[in-house]
């Protein structure tokens, strides 16, 4: 991965549901936070759009500023160490997903949805969410049968 997407953005202190709204959000697309405000996800059309829509609502808040702007790192071998802190962070939610689906009579739909929620985080393809997915198939088949 050679291109990012870096957000910078700026919101009153007060209120401060306003700043908690604009984390929340950011945590939701799987960001991560560089240094203060900001933030960094891979290049990819789904992301962009998604950070323009945030960038165009803290711009509607009073006071807030955003910018988005595409980076390529240059000092070498830090992209490694930024691909595997996204791998980490989204591994983290499947294996809360699988410890989960290992229990007792699971909730197969609540769990579905967390998968869901952590695979529109899952930039680099995670092995671990291959293997929830088929943990989830395979466990939706035997409670059909």
């Amino acid at each position: 991965m050679d291109t990012w997407l870096l957000f910078i953005y700026k919101v009153p202190n007060e209120p401060s549901a306003r700043r908690v709204y604009v984390w929340r959000k950011l945590k939701g697309m799987g960001a991560i936070l560089l240094h203060d405000s900001a933030w960094i996800l891979p290049l990819n059309p789904r992301a962009r759009e998604k950070l323009q829509w945030l960038a165009s609502e803290i711009k509607e808040m009073d006071g807030g500023e955003a910018m988005l702007w595409e980076s390529k790192q240059i000092f070498t071998g830090q992209d490694i160490d930024l691909v595997q802190q996204f791998v980490n962070q989204v591994d983290t939610l499947y294996k809360d997903i699988l410890n989960q689906l290992q229990r007792k009579n699971p909730d197969l739909a609540a769990l579905s949805r967390q998968y869901q929620l952590a695979s529109a985080q899952d930039y680099f393809q995670s092995e671990l969410g291959k293997k929830v997915y088929e943990t989830l198939l395979e466990l939706r088949r035997k409670g059909e049968s």
